[in-house]
């Protein structure tokens, strides 16, 4: 039986990357840091079938020590300061766990164990300020967040060590990825909350900053298997995973209303308080690469994940 330890398991991906896992046989290792609230509500059914223990990537020891008890064969890096707009008010904690957290987890393989794959979560934000559309494995960066800068220095590094110490260390630079379980913070999850809690007469207004950028959103429990495809192949890469398709905030928002038959234009209001600092217009993946060499294809389209999304809202708001 193969070991995998996931870093992040308490968040959207970690949850579905360890039901993957569950599915394939493998005994599961989940990392998460000590709080004083537990938050499991995403992991909560899998708790009898999963291990979770505490870990942070800020302290080399507990990342050591998880290596040397569980021995996993594999290890997927998903923890991070994820939410882009927190960046810019915490730009050096984003710095120390999205950037050099990447590298005490890397360190940590090559001391303990050089034949541990190795799963690095990059992000399409690296792409930020775009000089290429669409946007493959060898576009140029140009981040326009701190969060996109730490992931540059992540992905890179996750790089070094795979050149300099023969480490199968991958990276996925997956695109947007929504799901029922994504964070309340986050744009497609605020909308779907809001279109739920109006229709429902719950709130009145929808607050939102620009509605014009454009991203490639699709269903993170698709892309997770994407994760686990990359840790199978012969030789580490790097891959792009989207859907090569792209859509304004504006169409989610006219989507998500139109699913419950209502006009976004009636409800939505745009606020400066939104707005990014520096914005990244346009992200659209081409993901040739993973189609061809991972085999790997969405399976969610985007109206099927709005319409998943608005609908879980409704009936967890309707309880």
């Amino acid at each position: 039986m193969k070991t995998a330890l996931i870093t992040g398991v308490t968040g959207q991906d970690g949850s579905y990357l360890a039901e993957l896992l569950l599915e394939k046989g493998y005994k599961v290792v989940g990392m998460a840091r000590r709080t004083s609230t537990v938050k499991y509500d995403r992991i909560e059914h899998l708790l009898d079938k999963i291990i979770v223990e505490q870990g942070d990537l800020h302290d080399q020891g507990s990342l050591l020590s998880l290596l040397e008890e569980y021995k996993p064969n594999e290890v997927y890096n998903l923890a991070a300061q994820s939410f882009v707009p927190a960046s810019w008010s915490q730009a050096v904690l984003t710095a120390e766990v999205t950037a050099l957290g990447v590298t005490r987890l890397l360190e940590a393989i090559r001391l303990f164990d050089k034949k541990i794959r190795f799963y690095q979560a990059s992000s399409s934000e690296m792409f930020g300020k775009v000089l290429e559309v669409p946007q493959k494995e060898d576009t140029p960066f140009y981040p326009r967040s701190p969060y996109g800068v730490a992931k540059v220095y992540g992905h890179w590094i996750t790089i070094n060590y795979r050149e300099s110490y023969d480490i199968f260390a991958t990276s996925g630079i997956l695109f947007n990825h929504e799901s029922p379980r994504r964070g309340l913070e986050f744009v497609t999850r605020k909308i779907t909350d809001g279109v739920a809690r109006i229709k429902l007469g719950m709130q009145d207004e929808l607050r939102l900053g620009n509605l014009d950028s454009r991203r490639d959103w699709g269903f993170a429990g698709d892309y997770v298997e994407a994760m686990w495809l990359m840790l199978q192949q012969e030789k580490p890469d790097s891959y792009v995973i989207g859907t090569g398709e792209t859509y304004a905030v504006r169409e989610f928002c006219e989507h998500a209303f139109g699913y419950v038959d209502l006009d976004y234009k009636d409800y939505v209001k745009k606020d400066p308080r939104f707005y990014r600092p520096a914005e990244v217009d346009l992200l659209i993946s081409d993901p040739t690469r993973a189609k061809e060499e991972l085999g790997w294809e969405r399976k969610v389209s985007f109206k099927g994940l709005v319409e998943m999304m608005v609908q879980a809202d409704l009936e967890r708001l309707s309880k």
